[in-house]
């Protein structure tokens, strides 16, 4: 058993301190995660790496106990961890789009946001779609999220829902053509 599956069983029998020690091993990890997520999806002020893996932290000691048995399964709550996170902040930034309450400025070009509104749009629109997903087949809806929003490969959604290599891109097409039609 790995330093990582130990710390897992640590964390989820309730060792406070495991779940401090789980994150400094596999912080690497959650930050190339991280990156691969938020690539040309949110401006770096909005919400950069490091913040993500750090809300990410926050959020799973908050909730006091790790439901997650091994490794995979850990990185697999990881990534939902940072779909929550995504898409609380896109309906942040799409009611800010709306006004939610700021004052209006009139707009000028050199005060202009690089983050782009229709992102966060996109992003609602597709967790929205997921949820409609998962009301039919949870397991596609655990892929996309897993790809999405977790930034996983083929071979690392496989183990991580013992699925077989080709299950998962046979799902993946279908995944596609469920969000296709979830989206229009």
């Amino acid at each position: 058993m790995g330093d990582i599956t130990e710390l897992i069983h640590q964390a989820r029998d309730g060792d406070p301190t495991a779940l401090d020690r789980l994150f400094e091993v596999i912080y690497p990890d959650l930050r190339r995660i991280a990156r691969a997520r938020l690539r040309g999806r949110m401006a770096e002020e909005d919400l950069g790496t490091t913040a993500l893996v750090h809300e990410c932290y926050l959020k799973m000691h908050a909730a006091q106990r790790l439901d997650a048995p091994d490794r995979s399964r850990f990185f697999a709550y990881v990534a939902m961890a940072m779909r929550s996170i995504i898409v609380d902040l896109a309906r942040v930034r799409a009611s800010q789009r709306r006004g939610g309450g700021v004052e209006h400025v009139a707009f000028d070009a050199d005060n202009e946001s690089p983050s782009d509104p229709q992102d966060a749009a996109q992003i609602i629109r597709i967790h929205e779609a997921l949820e409609e997903i998962a009301h039919h087949d949870v397991r596609l809806s655990r892929l996309v999220e897993m790809r999405y929003f977790g930034g996983y490969q083929d071979e690392e959604i496989a183990q991580a829902l013992d699925l077989s290599v080709r299950t998962v891109r046979r799902d993946w097409q279908k995944a596609r053509l469920l969000l296709t039609a979830a989206l229009r």
